[in-house]
């Protein structure tokens, strides 16, 4: 009797921001991407062809072997809504135009799809398309710990819906409620971020960065822009907006996402005149990033107790761009009846594939659970011979490098932790690469908490970015309570609490204005490495923290050995060490050790 061949699922978020590929193997995580780490295009949109290769290289298969297709858009979702909207509201036609061709090309990807996988349109597998909302809830219930919770997603919008209220249980997920277009938290915050002058995509995490730095005083103001309804509903006021009237030049095609302002000049009334991107930030502009956060926060602790009442179950799944919103993440447990929140890395569109591709593991095919996403190493891994052959082939008149093999990833670990204490920035690239918006710990530049000056320096001369923009605490997880107010263990970087005062003052590199931090929560059962280079750092300085942020400079995420070189050698990252090579910047005089000569020590 031969055995069963596994299901294999490739679950797709397209024509999108943040476009991504996942596989799935008889239910469980083979490997998620985003493409914009190969397309080296922040936030990419278009077709996630690349990405789509990359995860079944990394699932060694070829497209002959899927067997299903999850899109996370479904252009015939709310199709009566839609036209009753349109009807009645008459928007501008550009805005009914461009609906309609994303609609088109969403609705057709069986020519890309064929050509990612290889294969032709005619031995394509069946191709589901899931709707936005159902794929953001999916995507954080069907991987979380939980065998029943109450769920929510909160974004912009997809598929005309904003703010789903669910409830899952087993293998079903069953949706209660919705908020539709043309009211979305998402936009609320969308619209003043752009006004603040931040105009790009993904943009309104500096907002949230920002706000610490200013005063609510502006709150009273922003709440005349959205009025609260029973049971977590809400509407905007949809005079101060124009995403719903007006034809908003929004592009998802191909390349970089774009979204022209979806405020309208009502706005300048209540906040002032909008602010360009290259005007100094002032404090009148601190004080709106901090009311608006604080008017976000309000209405989303409102979806969620009223989520709650519908539910009253203790365990909540949270997903949609605004669950990106890391302040308000980790209030949840002190301001609503949640006792367990989970969110897992990529809860943005991006999320998408994975939710589509878990909605038809479990909802279509009836496939059992059993696999937890406990971490976030879902990427491609690759040696470092790259790295050595650039080394070996540069010439540099201003410095000159030398490289060091290690006998074991935990030298690399004790060195790495021996040259961050000594006051070096450590490019530190290994193992897998992260699936989300965060570097936890594989792809990351990291440095010494201890020092005040470090967030400045990585600011200015590495990450080339706005002063204000705070760094990330990686905290071994048995130090957590010693460092942190009120907090859980949070693998994936996505819940903000307060660093205990005794401690601020130990790593203000990592502790943001108004005392807290993003932490990273560390442990040697998901990534042992990075948790002996804490350790490591621990043993040599008392504290049991390193500054994390992300290996990159003003680009994705590096992916590839080669990428990690090429931003270490435009930025001044002291150090780089990858897999167990360590490289070191020296002012020019010192040549580079050849990779075959390079010394080999423990």
């Amino acid at each position: 009797m031969s055995a069963r061949r596994p299901v294999h699922i490739i679950g797709i978020n397209a024509y999108h921001g943040d476009v991504s590929a996942v596989l799935v193997r008889d239910g469980v995580l083979v490997a998620a991407v985003e493409e914009e780490r190969f397309r080296r295009i922040k936030h990419c949109a278009g077709f996630p062809a690349m990405a789509i290769q990359s995860v079944l290289q990394q699932g060694g298969i070829t497209g002959a072997a899927v067997d299903h297709v999850a899109v996370s858009r479904d252009p015939r979702a709310h199709l009566l809504r839609k036209a009753w909207y349109t009807i009645a509201r008459r928007p501008d036609i550009a805005l009914v135009r461009d609906r309609l061709r994303n609609r088109r090309r969403v609705g057709d990807v069986r020519g890309p799809l064929a050509a990612a996988l290889g294969v032709s349109r005619d031995a394509l597998p069946p191709v589901h398309h899931v709707e936005h909302h159902p794929a953001h809830l999916a995507s954080a219930f069907f991987v979380s710990p939980f065998a029943d919770a109450a769920c929510c997603a909160i974004d912009g919008f997809g598929d005309f819906v904003s703010t789903s209220f669910a409830a899952g249980a087993g293998t079903h997920i069953d949706v209660l409620d919705h908020v539709f277009f043309p009211h979305s938290l998402g936009i609320l915050y969308t619209a003043v971020t752009q006004h603040l002058g931040f105009p790009s995509f993904g943009d309104e995490f500096k907002v949230m960065g920002l706000a610490p730095y200013g005063q609510p005083s502006m709150a009273a103001d922003l709440r005349r822009l959205v009025t609260l309804r029973p049971g977590g509903k809400f509407e905007l006021d949809l005079r101060y907006f124009r995403h719903w009237s007006d034809g908003v030049a929004m592009e998802w095609e191909d390349g970089y996402p774009t979204m022209g302002p979806v405020y309208s000049g009502a706005i300048d009334e209540i906040l002032g005149p909008p602010r360009r991107p290259d005007e100094a930030l002032t404090r009148r502009h601190e004080d709106i990033a901090r009311s608006l956060q604080a008017v976000y926060e309000e209405c989303a602790m409102h979806i969620l107790r009223g989520l709650w009442e519908r539910t009253h179950n203790p365990r909540l799944c949270l997903a949609g761009g605004c669950a990106m919103n890391s302040v308000a993440n980790g209030k949840i447990r002190a301001q609503t009846p949640f006792r367990e929140v989970y969110i897992q890395p990529a809860a943005g569109d991006n999320g998408t594939a994975l939710g589509a591709a878990y909605h038809v593991w479990h909802e279509v095919l009836h496939g059992s659970r059993g696999f937890v996403m406990e971490h976030g190493y879902w990427g491609p891994a690759h040696p470092e011979q790259a790295l050595l052959d650039g080394l070996a082939s540069r010439s540099d008149p201003e410095w000159t490098y030398t490289v060091d093999r290690l006998d074991s990833p935990e030298s690399a670990a004790r060195e790495a932790a021996r040259l961050i204490a000594d006051g070096c920035i450590v490019g530190w690239y290994q193992g897998r690469m992260e699936w989300g918006a965060r570097a936890l710990g594989n792809r990351s530049i990291l440095a010494d908490p201890r020092r005040a000056d470090v967030r400045d320096l990585i600011n200015t001369k590495i990450k080339f970015r706005e002063k204000f923009r705070p760094f990330a605490p990686a905290v071994a997880v048995e130090a957590l309570a010693d460092y942190f107010e009120d907090a859980v263990p949070d693998p994936f970087m996505i819940q903000v609490y307060p660093v205990r005062p005794e401690k601020r003052g130990i790593i203000p590199a990592v502790t943001h204005a108004d005392g807290s931090g993003r932490l990273q929560s560390v442990s040697e059962t998901t990534n042992p490495l990075f948790h002996r280079l804490i350790r490591e750092f621990e043993a040599l300085t008392g504290v049991p923290v390193v500054l994390n942020t992300s290996f990159n400079e003003n680009e994705p995420i590096v992916d590839t050995p080669q990428q990690a070189l090429d931003c270490f050698l435009r930025t001044r990252m002291d150090v780089i060490v990858l897999n167990s090579t360590v490289v070191r910047r020296h002012p020019a005089g010192r040549g580079v050790v050849p990779a075959a000569a390079a010394e080999t020590r423990g």
